[in-house]
């Protein structure tokens, strides 16, 4: 089988826990025969992610490979969509800081509030 006729998947990053695995959730809609109504159905992967790249949220491309553990049967093949908070609070509140010039603001405001405590 050639590489090009391999499985691919487009799904959601929903757990990055273990080391270079990440789960990835995927959902379709089928008509169900019984009904005749559109219902979604999610089913779970999980994905060799070496590098460590892909976190929660993150909406990823998968294709399938082989077997690289009991329950890994697919690899991160790209990131298509990162996800709005995947940046950390502390560097998001960084850069805030750095682009409003109020970083010495706070340094000033925590050296006056040692200097009472000292007093």
């Amino acid at each position: 089988m050639e590489r090009n006729q391999r499985t691919t998947v487009q799904g959601t990053v929903t757990s990055t826990k273990t080391a270079k695995t990440i789960t990835v959730t995927v959902s379709t809609k089928r008509n169900d025969p019984l009904y005749a109504k559109r219902v979604s159905y999610t089913k779970k992967y999980h994905a060799h992610d070496e590098k460590g790249e892909a976190k929660v949220g993150d909406v990823v491309t998968i294709m399938a490979c082989r077997p690289i553990s009991k329950t890994k049967r697919y690899r991160l093949v790209s990131i298509d969509k990162k996800a709005v908070g995947s940046e950390s609070a502390a560097t998001v509140e960084e850069k805030l800081e750095a682009i409003e010039g109020s970083s010495e603001e706070v340094a000033s405001n925590k050296e006056e509030a040692e200097e009472k405590k000292a007093e």
